[in-house]
């Protein structure tokens, strides 16, 4: 499917196209795809080849996203795809999202039936989950429109890792987000992730201006980002930004893809980042896959 116009720009001085659907901002050649590989310059036009192709669909209690405070009891219709804007080394979704056969794998799917499968669920949502969901956004906004239609609320699961033009669509059409707050450390987002912290950050910050609902992920890994001053910066953007009712996870890390060295999260440090956050006024404090 051809990307609306205003998500890339052409080069007057090449034939790459500029894809400004994440904050990865890739310059795409002809015939080549981004960083996402979802994404294709056919002819000096963006197509996104991943239009209607899904990798999991699923009804899920809705604090499996995890979203706590958010609809609380209820389901959701949970789609992922395939593809990621980030190189996570940890990835736990890795399958789909960086070591995948879209061919293989795949499911076809139409925004109607996607509804009529949350209805018929019960679900009370859709989420956009599993792998990130903004490299999938001009199927996003099509089933999600028709969600509202359908009076469903819909959830992103995110890195957050938009681009200025995505994030302004995306705003118009998702009622909570739980992004995933990896580190606060520049060198980790970089170096682990392929990504730019500041980004991330800032998106956080804008989707607490607009009044979404959000909820914050925090996979805390052994050695990597399990510092109590790393921890209590992590608190006090959440006190400082944002405000002490943003609940905030605290999750437990496995060995997984190419971090398969590290050992499982030590428990003492997720409670005892707990306690750092209850410490610092924060009112809603989880702990995951313990």
């Amino acid at each position: 499917m051809l990307v609306n116009s205003n998500l890339y720009k052409k080069s007057s001085k090449s034939q790459k196209i500029r894809c400004e659907i994440c904050a990865n901002y890739c310059k795409i050649a002809e015939g080549k795809y981004g960083i996402c590989r979802q994404h294709k310059n056919i002819n000096g036009e963006l197509f996104d080849e991943s239009y209607g192709i899904v990798s999991s669909l699923s009804p899920d209690p809705i604090e499996k996203k995890p979203l706590h405070n958010f609809m609380p009891h209820t389901f959701t219709y949970s789609i992922g795809g395939f593809g990621c804007n980030m190189t996570c080394l940890h990835c736990q979704n890795y399958t789909i999202s960086q070591e995948y056969d879209k061919n293989f794998r795949s499911i076809k799917i139409t925004p109607e039936t996607i509804i009529e499968n949350a209805i018929r669920y019960g679900c009370k949502s859709i989420a956009w989950t599993y792998n990130e969901p903004t490299i999938h956004l001009p199927f996003n906004k099509e089933t999600s429109l028709l969600a509202h239609k359908n009076n469903l609320k819909v959830i992103y699961v995110s890195n957050g890792y938009f681009s200025q033009q995505s994030i302004n669509e995306i705003l118009g059409f998702v009622d909570a987000f739980n992004i995933d707050l990896k580190s606060m450390s520049k060198d980790f987002y970089k170096r682990v992730c392929g990504a730019d912290l500041d980004v991330v950050l800032d998106n956080i910050k804008r989707i607490h201006i607009e009044g979404k609902h959000l909820e914050i992920t925090n996979l805390i890994i052994n050695d990597y980002n399990d510092s109590i001053e790393e921890i209590t910066q992590l608190c006090d953007f959440v006190v400082d930004e944002l405000s002490t009712k943003v609940p905030l996870h605290f999750s437990r890390a496995f060995p997984y893809y190419k971090m398969n060295d590290i050992s499982p999260t030590n428990l003492e440090i997720l409670y005892k980042a707990k306690e750092i956050a209850h410490k610092k006024g924060i009112k809603n404090v989880y702990l995951g896959n313990i």
